[in-house]
């Protein structure tokens, strides 16, 4: 392609992308289609003569966009919201351009300066201890891997990294049992073994009580175990349950665990002040993660990664050969040295897009505005006789059910999966489940970029409509 041809393309591509984001409500939130049928379109191997941009993207409309889920949509409501922006996506075209591998100061001083300078605006902006220092990673799930593992070669002073593991420590660590899965995945890759993942029981709110910490931490001591880290969580997966930080920092110090507090999403609540008291306490925690990518409106992938003691980081991952080193590794900040990856992406450049172009006080609008509407849907199942909430609504994600009298459990549930198929199936919105104590539950996630009370109000009308069709159904 000539620069020319780039350039004509890219013109027409940026058109199509401004009519998308105009557009993107009038598509369907997730695609009609079977199990191999984008794969059956394409051809059984690859091309050997050149083809023309004008084919590809066609192709792109005719194949590719039919089988598309749009997470953009205002009305996906499933899962945690992945969300972009407008200024997030022309900064991700600028780092495409650049084309930078930024994994140290050398290979591009700008990204790390300006890596460092935006994690220190969030850490500030969240009111997060100002000794502690950030790095951007690419996903929460590697960012706990990161802890778990520095927490591991703090406790042996770094002798697994050198010598593996001798085969007398069995290391034990610690969450509810309704953290995230990538938790389990970490301790598996850690060398930990998912067998010394220890689930501590929750109260009637699904948060992780303290007292029973304390007690597994201790029985384990008596037992030969090695008790290494507590993950607890601001926001969990299926109910946004909030641990109580500052008991379990207590808990941590007292008997010299590690505390990662994983807070992927609903951590960007804490860019408003008046939630930031739910992090009292973690000034004695050693790390904290949380993803722009989820609710911050910065596209995916974007995860900072604060620590309060970096240097135990870095002496975990630091590895640097011949070929690495410079004169001025003493004097800056290499990120490759702060996780997993060597190739690192230039990913503070667009979270520096996302915050100069909205500013803090536009970026917690639109929060407050999440959180309004969230409530809002929460007082109209409130309202319905036959439905109810099964968990506190600490932020924007309800979960609730449909609970008509005199059903058992499992038909209860069958009920309930039912309904949430059939509003999906429409394509109009798109909602996903849990469980909670065995009953299975909506999740409701108010949280995209765009949403308004308009689509949380069709939502709201197609559930009332598919259930008094599901109910009418069951009824002799």
């Amino acid at each position: 392609m000539t620069k020319e041809e780039f350039r004509k393309q890219a013109h027409l591509l940026v058109d199509w992308m401004a009519d998308y984001l105009e557009e993107k409500e009038n598509y369907p939130v997730t695609p009609s289609v079977k199990p191999k049928a984008i794969f059956n379109q394409l051809p059984g191997s690859a091309p050997e003569n050149a083809e023309s941009f004008e084919q590809i993207f066609e192709d792109f409309k005719e194949i590719v966009l039919p089988g598309m889920t749009h997470w953009q949509h205002p009305s996906f409501f499933a899962y945690f919201p992945a969300n972009n922006s407008e200024p997030s996506i022309l900064a991700e075209m600028l780092m495409s351009t650049l084309g930078a591998q930024c994994m140290s100061w050398l290979t591009s001083p700008a990204a790390t300066e300006l890596e460092e300078q935006v994690c220190d605006w969030l850490r500030d902006a969240k009111g997060i201890d100002s000794s502690w220092k950030g790095v951007i990673h690419d996903t929460a799930s590697t960012a706990t891997l990161s802890a778990i593992l520095t927490a591991r070669e703090k406790a042996t002073r770094f002798q697994i990294n050198e010598r593996g593991f001798s085969g007398n420590q069995v290391f034990r660590i610690y969450s509810s049992s309704h953290v995230h899965s990538s938790i389990d995945k970490a301790v598996k890759i850690a060398g930990i073994g998912v067998q010394n993942l220890v689930r501590i029981p929750v109260d009637e709110n699904f948060s992780m009580i303290p007292s029973e910490l304390e007690k597994a931490i201790l029985a384990d001591k008596e037992t030969g175990y090695l008790p290494l880290c507590v993950v607890s969580a601001l926001g969990t997966t299926s109910s946004t349950a909030v641990d109580p930080i500052d008991e379990i920092t207590q808990i941590t110090q007292k008997y010299g665990l590690w505390h990662h507090i994983d807070a992927a999403f609903a951590g960007t609540a804490l860019l408003l002040p008046e939630f930031q008291h739910l992090i009292q306490g973690h000034q004695g925690a050693d790390s904290y993660v949380f993803n722009p990518h989820k609710w911050m409106f910065t596209n995916f992938d974007c995860t900072v990664f604060f620590i309060r003691e970096p240097q135990y980081l870095v002496n975990t991952f630091s590895l640097t050969p011949e070929y690495l080193k410079t004169q001025l590794d003493d004097q800056v900040n290499n990120y490759r040295d702060w996780g997993i990856q060597l190739g690192r992406r230039f990913r503070a450049l667009k979270l520096w897009f996302v915050i100069r172009t909205y500013g803090m006080e536009g970026i917690r609008a639109k929060l407050r505005n999440h959180l309004v509407l969230a409530q809002k849907a929460k007082s109209w199942i409130e309202n319905e006789a036959d439905m109810e909430i099964l968990a506190p609504v600490n932020f924007n994600t309800i979960c609730f059910r449909m609970n008509p009298a005199n059903l058992p459990s499992d038909q209860l549930n069958s009920l309930n999966e039912s309904w949430m198929n059939r509003v999906n199936q429409t394509g109009k919105v798109f909602f996903s489940h849990t469980k909670l104590n065995g009953s299975y539950v909506i999740r409701w996630v108010i949280g995209q970029t765009d949403v308004q009370e308009k689509h949380i109000a069709a939502a709201w009308s197609l559930l009332k409509e598919e259930k008094q069709k599901l109910l009418a159904e069951q009824t002799p």
